[in-house]
């Protein structure tokens, strides 16, 4: 009818990361987390979805967390006039300390120049983006086909952090992945990298667009 139309049209669609909430996937928003999110209209609606198992920070594959069934248990509370009171305009997470509990890892850097040698001023996509695909060619080293180590990259619970836009003209992310995850040393050494894997798993990787 005329109100589906209407809201089929004006919507605020929740696939991406939006002011009052959406697709925010933070992976370490578990059992016992808080959010508080901002309400811009009278009478907003609230729903919950999708869960995920396991992702890494980015979810980089895009649905390649773990994806689940379940049930999510909330209570609800409102804070009248919230958003004046705290200066919010987007969403604030408290995360549970139910989190992966990994100690050790191996860090790679990305910078805001892409496979082509082009600069992107200050620009952490494709800081992040570099910083993936570095640690993918160097899980390659050990056996994994490129498929396999970027399934890793979205499933497993690597941390992606923004760690400098202060320096320009590069920005500066890197992706931290959890050694404890393989059943092998992944270290650099002087011996060099022993395959463990015979990679026979492949797939293109997809073009941005």
């Amino acid at each position: 009818g005329p109100a589906r139309d209407k809201a089929a049209a004006e919507g605020a669609r929740t696939v991406p990361p939006r002011e009052h909430g959406g697709n925010c996937d933070i992976k370490d928003l578990s059992r016992g987390s808080k959010v508080f999110f901002p309400v811009y209209v009278d009478g907003a609606g609230l729903s919950v979805g999708d869960l995920h198992f396991s992702q890494g920070d980015g979810e980089i594959t895009f649905c390649g967390a773990i994806e689940m069934a379940g049930w999510v248990h909330m209570r609800v509370s409102l804070i009248k006039g919230g958003m004046v009171k705290y200066g919010i305009k987007n969403p604030i997470f408290k995360p549970s300390t139910i989190t992966p509990n990994y100690k050790d890892y191996l860090i790679f850097e990305g910078i805001s120049v892409d496979e082509q040698g082009k600069q992107h001023y200050l620009d952490v996509n494709v800081a992040y983006r570099q910083a993936c695909l570095n640690a993918i060619e160097y899980m390659t080293k050990f056996g994994y086909s490129r498929a396999q180590a970027y399934s890793i990259l979205g499933t497993a619970p690597v941390q992606g952090h923004i760690s400098g836009v202060v320096d320009i003209p590069n920005a500066c992310a890197t992706l931290w992945l959890p050694t404890e995850i393989f059943q092998f040393d992944i270290n650099p050494s002087a011996a060099g990298p022993i395959i463990h894997l015979d990679g026979s798993i492949n797939m293109p990787i997809s073009q941005d667009r």
